[in-house]
């Protein structure tokens, strides 16, 4: 695969005043999604921010820091949440949160699997006719979210959207590659007028503040434990990491795709699986949510052409500092919902447009039956029943809901590995970002 000529891979390059903003950047455009998962459970949105920032950290650590992948909370388990405590209730949201960090633990289960057996056998599951319609589908399915932001105040949001467009397409220097930030300065401040923004939070707000509370933490639970929650909240939860982890092996294949370098290869779907789980494991431990590679973030790679993981890293220690400041998570906090939904909706839009590019670059046949049938279940799927609700069955006395985005990936898979398919046409995933020779 040719290198792209306007990619920057080292951005020291630019300077380190231009690093340090295209870091505050990043942090900007993980912020709405990731503080809006503690806002719809309950958890602590201080302990979020900490703990994403930790998280990209160890992820970074154990991937060689090659893999320019931020760590934000995923909505992949908010049902969980739900399920055991429908109502963000405070002594229950710890048995939530041991739940996830068990479905954490299966990521290192894969990740040993791929490690012992090679990547190459566990990836002849995950092709490209299953990994682009499972990025189109999280992008498409992300983008409701935002239209809901934007409708508090289209004016606001197409702002937004407009500076984007025109530092992105018609800016020099560092105002091209910082079109996200200037969309959220621009449209915040344009919201004023509108009454949009209340700064009373931030008033009240203190300035320094420990970020979480070992009594909303999982380890609040041993002091009575309840043996029946603990094992609903197990097998209500675990299940959902089978979806997460093919969203992350969508993730990454985006991010391949993306900054043209094969991660799946060097360092590893193995190690990236590791990091990611190991994340979510140390997050749910302290009561935040669960970490994801985020799609967001990848949007920005798109915009910028700026693949130097060092600013995923900068942006990173800025949320785990500024996580120790509640006036500034409140400061942040009362952006305007639709100047999020307007940036959102350029981002997430990014995301599907990188698994179109993920089919088309790797040729994907879309003239034989089996894989229009794989990515119209998968697509139909995802987005289907992400707008009608999450399907719930029970065992027993525990219900169980699977997100359509769960539900998709799931059925892509399997399909993926039971319909015929000719060895000669087949092309596995750990293929699709090899470099020509």
């Amino acid at each position: 695969m040719s290198q792209n000529k306007e990619a920057i891979y080292d951005a020291r390059t630019l300077g380190y005043p231009k690093m340090f903003v295209l870091g505050i950047q990043h942090m900007f455009a993980m912020f709405g999604a990731t503080v809006l998962v503690p806002a719809l459970t309950g958890l602590s949105v201080s302990a979020t921010l900490l703990f994403a920032g930790l998280g990209t950290l160890l992820f970074h650590f154990l991937t060689k820091g090659k893999v320019p992948a931020f760590l934000g909370s995923s909505f992949a388990f908010i049902g969980g949440y739900a399920a055991i405590a429908p109502n963000g209730e405070k002594e229950l949201l710890p048995y939530a949160c041991l739940g996830v960090a068990a479905a954490g633990l299966l990521y290192l289960v894969l990740a040993a699997l791929i490690k012992a057996f090679g990547q190459k056998r566990v990836m002849r599951f995950f092709p490209p006719i299953v990994t682009g319609p499972i990025i189109i589908a999280i992008g498409l399915t992300l983008s409701s979210s935002a239209i809901d932001n934007c409708k508090t105040n289209w004016a606001v949001a197409l702002l937004a959207i407009l500076v984007v467009i025109i530092c992105n397409i018609f800016g020099k220097g560092m105002i091209k590659i910082v079109p996200i930030i200037l969309g959220v300065i621009v449209s915040y401040i344009a919201a004023l007028p509108f009454g949009l923004v209340d700064f009373t939070p931030v008033k009240e707000a203190a300035w320094i503040g420990l970020p979480f509370d070992m009594d909303r933490s999982v380890f609040a639970i041993f002091k009575a434990p309840d043996t029946s929650l603990i094992v609903t909240s197990l097998v209500t939860i675990m299940p959902i990491a089978l979806a997460t982890m093919v969203e992350h092996i969508g993730d990454i294949s985006a991010i391949s795709s993306t900054t043209e370098r094969n991660f799946i290869e060097d360092p590893g779907l193995h190690r990236t699986l590791m990091g990611d789980g190991l994340a979510t494991v140390l997050a749910s431990l302290f009561g935040a949510p669960a970490n994801t590679t985020y799609g967001e973030n990848t949007g920005v790679l798109s915009l910028t052409k700026v693949y130097d993981p060092r600013v995923i890293r900068i942006a990173a220690c800025c949320a785990a500092i500024v996580s120790f400041s509640p006036k500034f998570a409140a400061l942040i906090a009362s952006m305007p919902a639709a100047t999020i939904g307007g940036v959102s909706i350029v981002l997430y839009g990014m995301i599907s447009a990188v698994g179109v590019r993920n089919v088309v670059e790797n040729q994907v046949d879309f003239s034989r039956s089996r894989n229009i049938i794989i990515a119209a279940l998968i697509l139909g799927l995802s987005i289907g029943v992400n707008y009608s609700g999450a399907i719930s069955f029970s065992i027993g006395s525990v219900t169980i809901s699977l997100s359509g985005l769960a539900i998709g990936a799931l059925v892509g898979i399997f399909l993926n590995a039971f319909l015929p398919l000719d060895e000669k046409d087949y092309k596995g995933a750990s293929k699709s970002f090899e470099s020509e020779k």
